[in-house]
């Protein structure tokens, strides 16, 4: 009585600690699943209205509360206000933001109350999009896991011989109940995905989405990294660099007339030119009879003069130009009243953080690092010495970004990190895609296994080395558990024993194996 009634109550705590650790490792992405908004309160004829989330549109305007999660991506209508990130990017410090200011869903207002103009439906808005994929990442298994569950019927073999032949030695029933009573495959069917899912959990902590258990696996086993250059290791805004005229033009005159008709483009590069023109004082004109042609360049008239920007077959042969000192984006070429008058160069600044990335990421366990880019061999070398790459692959169209990193996978698991449309079919083609989701497009963040939720590419070589710790804890646990629950089954076939020992023992072993995974946590 008093061994079976010690087994029941082991078998019950065996229970409540697989609750428990499932709990424990899952409760990053439980608490953002918990603080999704339901409801937002919207501007509307009759003053405020409270409505579903889903009701809201592109152009509303809703009152953001102190304390409230920002229901929907738009732009700060108010003057100003604070905004708590950290549940998105892990950055603990408020961000204060002034008018017109993008604001993601899921931030949270640290100050007074403020308006928002919607500028996406809930369904589309980033926050949507990080709980389609945590709920993806807890529904799946990871490769590791489903060949425990393999494992396990193996073990259980192992058990019911070591069962057998406690009963061919003994003829004692008690030791046969001690065999099984010892058993426990816990370290296969519960320590291993325990830890994976807290490492799933603690990426989500440091800005990193994995989407399952299987690219978390991958994570920790790249070897080879490739990179896409623009809005990855470069800051993705093009600024303006220089101004070069030829003889007889004024350098500010210029930027003035070309930025004033650039006002009439949504163009990358007009936003940096308008906005360069703007910080150096310029005031600007209204343009008039404006002509824009996709890739090619915009010609319109300015205070009466015909304006030109584009390239060479827009707006016509040009005399050799200096180069100048920045590795250009591109270069634009201006031509007023038909002649030429200068070159604007703009470059695109690497990010700050991209040489410690690349150094950390090298220390996380990669082997070569190759940035493959679609720009000009000269500027993306200039960025490949900055950082510090292995190998430079420039002027790449998107199906020879695919077969650049295919040739790549001989050299071990590949991971191809990107932001742009342009790079999904790559992101889709490496052994795991990673985008950057801040600034990425949305076809990169579906078509990649991970995403970067802040618009920090360190947080990658984190996410790796989290990764590494989990898939290298998961495995200690199973060789530590089952190691010593066959040296268990052993020890009670022997009759050193009884089952009341054998199910304090099994006990101690889950607890052992549980806590053992869940330092992933503290990883």
């Amino acid at each position: 009585n008093l061994a079976a009634a010690v087994i029941a109550l082991m078998v019950a705590g065996g229970a409540f600690l697989e609750d428990f650790a499932r709990a424990r490792a899952t409760r990053e992405m439980t608490a953002l699943l918990a603080r999704q908004p339901r409801h937002a309160a919207r501007h509307g004829a009759s003053g405020l209205e409270e409505v579903p989330i889903d009701a809201i549109r592109p152009g509303d305007r809703i009152l953001v509360r102190q304390g409230e999660v920002v229901p929907v991506d738009g732009c700060l209508a108010s003057a100003a206000a604070v905004v708590d990130a950290s549940a998105l990017t892990g950055e603990s410090v408020p961000l204060r933001l002034t008018r017109d200011a993008a604001i993601l869903s899921g931030t949270t207002n640290a100050g007074e109350a403020f308006d928002l103009q919607a500028m996406k439906p809930a369904a589309e808005s980033t926050y949507a999009g990080i709980i389609r994929l945590v709920e993806q990442a807890q529904s799946s298994k990871a490769p590791m896991a489903r060949l425990a569950d393999r494992w396990a019927l193996g073990f259980l073999a192992v058990t019911a011989a070591i069962a057998l032949l406690a009963w061919l030695v003994s003829e004692d029933p008690r030791r046969v109940l001690a065999v099984l009573v010892v058993a426990t495959p816990c370290p296969l069917i519960l320590a291993v995905p325990v830890a994976i899912i807290a490492g799933l959990s603690r990426c989500a902590a440091v800005g990193v989405l994995v989407k399952n258990g299987a690219a978390l696996e991958l994570l920790g086993r790249v070897r080879v990294l490739v990179l896409d250059k623009t809005g990855t290791l470069t800051e993705g805004r093009a600024r303006l660099a220089e101004t070069l005229v030829l003889p007889g033009f004024d350098p500010a005159e210029v930027l003035r007339l070309a930025a004033s008709l650039d006002q009439a483009s949504a163009h990358v590069l007009a936003v940096g030119l308008v906005a360069a023109a703007r910080e150096a004082g310029l005031v600007l004109a209204t343009p008039d009879a404006v002509r824009e042609v996709a890739g090619a360049g915009i010609a319109g008239r300015v205070e009466g003069r015909a304006v030109a920007l584009g390239g060479p077959d827009f707006v016509g042969a040009f005399p050799a130009l200096p180069d100048g000192q920045a590795p250009g984006a591109a270069r634009v070429l201006v031509a007023l009243d038909g002649i030429p008058a200068g070159v604007l160069v703009f470059a695109d600044p690497v990010r700050t953080d991209a040489p410690a990335m690349l150094a950390a990421a090298r220390a996380a366990g990669i082997r070569r690092v190759v940035l493959l880019s679609g720009d000009r061999l000269t500027i993306a070398e200039a960025v490949g010495r900055s950082v510090g790459v292995d190998a430079v692959l420039a002027d790449r169209s998107p199906i020879e970004k695919v077969a650049a990193v295919l040739r790549e996978k001989p050299g071990g698991p590949v991971l191809m990190l990107g932001d742009g449309v342009n790079d999904a079919p790559a992101l889709a083609a490496a052994d795991i895609g990673v985008a950057m989701g801040a600034r990425g497009t949305v076809a990169s963040a579906e078509a990649a296994d991970a995403v970067v939720l802040v618009d920090r590419i360190d947080r990658l070589a984190a996410a790796m080395r989290i990764a590494r710790r989990a898939r290298g804890i998961a495995l200690q646990s199973i060789g530590f558990g089952i190691g010593l629950s066959v040296l268990g089954m052993l020890a009670a076939a022997a009759g050193q024993l009884t089952p009341v020992q054998g199910a304090v023992l099994q006990e101690v072993i889950d607890v052992a194996v549980i806590l053992n995974a869940l330092r992933v946590l503290r990883g």
